[in-house]
């Protein structure tokens, strides 16, 4: 899956799609959550940083995780001197980071990672006291989603609410709250994508 990611790295931010959703993600997040200038946050599946870089501007700082190196790499090329994202290329869940956060945000990147549970038992430990989540991924659907490229890596043909729910709550978390973010709508269907939103 790493290598699939690397390989489309440098073509990933091309067309119209990714960036809608990180800009409706984004736009969803700041609606639900108080982003402060004190704020550290943790943006898991980064990517080429297309949430990140939405973020970073309203919070002290912002560290982008990716397994991708080739991911990261086009993130680290749109850092300037007055804007920056910090980078890891890091399995948190096998390695977690020293730091804890005040929140984490994440953009499409949940249905790659087949352990769900182990994800917010990783996340909660990861956060402050009293620190969020906003994790934005695809409503439950039948695999075609991703049928232009392949279903290699994708552990979940999106999620039902009200498994995800227990899931998170069973982690620790509190005032799990789900929204609906976007819907990407194409020939071969409708994908709609919700945020959820908790807190530790």
């Amino acid at each position: 899956m790493t290598k699939r990611f690397d390989k489309v790295a440098q073509e990933w931010d091309s067309g119209d799609m990714r960036q809608n959703i990180a800009e409706a993600v984004f736009k969803t997040i700041v609606s639900r959550i108080a982003l402060l200038n004190n704020m550290d946050v943790l943006d898991f599946g980064a990517g080429t940083g297309l949430l990140s870089f939405k973020v970073a501007p309203m919070v002290r700082s912002v560290t982008g995780v990716d397994l991708s190196q080739g991911m990261l790499e086009q993130l680290n090329a749109k850092n300037t001197s007055s804007l920056r994202v910090e980078t890891l290329l890091q399995n948190i869940m096998e390695k977690p980071i020293e730091q804890k956060f005040h929140g984490i945000v994440s953009s499409m990147a949940m249905h790659h990672v087949e352990d769900t549970a182990c994800l917010f038992e990783t996340f909660y430990s990861h956060l402050q006291r009293d620190g969020f989540i906003a994790i934005a991924d695809l409503e439950e659907e039948d695999g075609t989603f991703h049928s232009q490229h392949g279903n290699d890596g994708v552990h979940h043909f999106g999620f039902n609410r009200d498994v995800l729910r227990k899931t998170i709550e069973k982690a620790g978390f509190k005032n799990v709250r789900f929204h609906n973010a976007y819907t990407v709508n194409r020939e071969d269907g409708s994908y709609p994508i919700f945020l959820v939103t908790a807190m530790k």
